[in-house]
């Protein structure tokens, strides 16, 4: 948005669902010269970190929210001047209201018709204007709307108004730290983890002759201990709270139960070796086991729909097509991410090994969208990749199951030779786990599941894919 010459920087819309954004940090301070589309800030919300690019060239002017601030969408942040030009420097300011149809006469009238401006001459001219009514009270001026609720009187977020709702909780009780005292999605983890009272309950239709004994005030909660000798404390990210709370909310959504088998992939060990040289050296890419896996997982659940599904109220969601999701570990382990590969049924096996390798790497630049990381119908989550070789992941909500990637070992293997006798061999053996929402999908449904996923990887079939 333009300012005469300099151009606004307001917070990005990050997605459908998402409000407000955290500033982590800026990667230019006042007075520094910025190129368009260069990186200004980072920005975090309970979906997704990702970096902001310019709008515009010239010097960053002003900054308007510092780093840790929280504000809503389309606020301005910063102002970026063309270079050599002084910005005066203004306060951040509302979006101002439409004008209204009132207004809007009085504008017209002040202008004189068809856009012509009044001379002195036509002032003379003109019958003395009335005494001007009293003007009304001031109103204080409402919070938008947009994609906004409102409970007890306040304008919450959609993420705010659905935490007090999981959490029962009355938002008029807490207190706002956002602009005009918005209660920000920071503002009521923190009076959760306080110990918040919930709704009292509704007085009853008609009092009783003696009238109950008041209950007791619920206890406090556990208050935060001063930091000891050699602690070190720092504050939560917004996606470190986004992943807590999505975490302990697929806990108390889901009945997690785990299965898991042992899987013989010497086979795919031989082909992956083979194809290395060629995807690497034509299309840039590796052929990890991940993705033999993901590919054999998309064909498997074709044939389990239900693995597929989500449980939508009473009823049972299924899907024609594979939105497959892959949980990514950002920078020192301090992040988790998961982008979702759309319409994986579509890619063959260098497509999926592309695709993960894309969404992968973009993740960790931190330049996925919101849209990247949503519409997940199952996901994968491969810690093999550090040695580990058993596990039990929570489910990502509203999915059904999860399966677990484990490193690949070699292991004496009991085969059986050409005289059909049962021989000790070495084997690269890996272990899969899946992790299902039981009410949904019993145990036999997900062994069978394993079972036909195993298979697959075991006599994998190279002009299949």
């Amino acid at each position: 948005m333009a300012t005469g010459t300099a151009v606004d920087v307001v917070m990005p819309q990050m997605g459908v669902s998402v409000s407000e954004g955290t500033i982590t940090k800026w990667a230019k301070s006042e007075g520094e010269p910025v190129e368009a589309d260069e990186t200004l800030l980072e920005i975090s919300t309970d979906k997704v970190d990702t970096e902001v690019p310019s709008p515009a060239s010239g010097v960053l002017s002003q900054i308007l929210a510092q780093e840790g601030e929280t504000v809503p969408v389309g606020t301005k942040i910063a102002v970026i001047a063309p270079e050599g030009v002084d910005v005066e420097e203004t306060p951040d300011e509302a979006p101002p209201e439409p004008a209204t149809a009132a207004a809007s006469d009085e504008a017209a009238t002040a202008s004189g018709a068809e856009g012509e401006t009044p001379t002195a001459e036509k002032a003379a001219e003109a019958p003395p204007a009335p005494e001007p009514a009293a003007e009304p009270a001031a109103v204080p001026e409402p919070e938008p709307a947009d994609g906004d609720g409102r409970q007890e009187g306040k304008f919450v977020s959609p993420v705010v108004a659905r935490i007090a709702a999981e959490h029962d909780v009355d938002v008029s009780q807490v207190e706002g730290s956002g602009r005009g005292g918005r209660v920000t999605k920071k503002d009521i983890l923190a009076f959760i983890e306080a110990g918040a009272p919930t709704k009292a309950p509704p007085p009853p239709a008609e009092p009783a002759e003696a009238p109950p004994a008041p209950e007791p005030e619920p206890a406090p909660g556990p208050t935060a201990a001063e930091p000891q000798p050699g602690e070190q404390v720092e504050p939560m990210t917004a996606m470190r709270k986004g992943i807590a709370e999505h975490m302990r909310r697929s806990l108390d959504t889901a009945a997690h139960v785990t299965s898991a088998i042992e899987v013989d992939m010497s086979k795919i060990a031989a082909i992956r070796q083979k194809l290395k040289k060629e995807y690497a050296d034509s299309y840039g890419v590796n052929p990890t086991y991940l993705a033999f896996v993901a590919r054999a997982t998309v064909d498997t659940l074709k044939d389990y729909p239900w693995v597929n599904g989500e449980i939508r109220g009473e009823s049972i969601v299924t899907r024609n097509f594979v939105n497959l999701a892959f949980a990514v570990e950002l920078a020192d382990g301090k992040g988790l991410i998961v982008p979702v590969v759309k319409n994986a049924e579509t890619l063959n096996l260098l497509g999926m090994a592309k695709a993960i390798a894309d969404v992968a790497q973009r993740a960790r630049d931190k330049k996925l969208l919101p849209d990247d990381v949503q519409g997940g119908t199952f996901t994968i989550t491969n810690p093999g990749g550090y040695g580990t070789f058993h596990g039990t992941p929570v489910i990502s909500q509203p999915q059904s199951a999860i399966l677990g990637t484990y490193a690949v070992v070699k292991r004496p293997w009991v085969v059986q030779d050409e005289m059909g006798e049962d021989v000790i061999a070495i084997r690269s053996i890996a272990n899969l786990t899946l992790t299902y929402d039981h009410r949904l999908v019993d145990g036999a449904l997900a062994g069978r599941f394993l079972r036909d996923l195993g298979e697959r990887l075991q006599t994998w079939d190279e002009s299949a894919y």
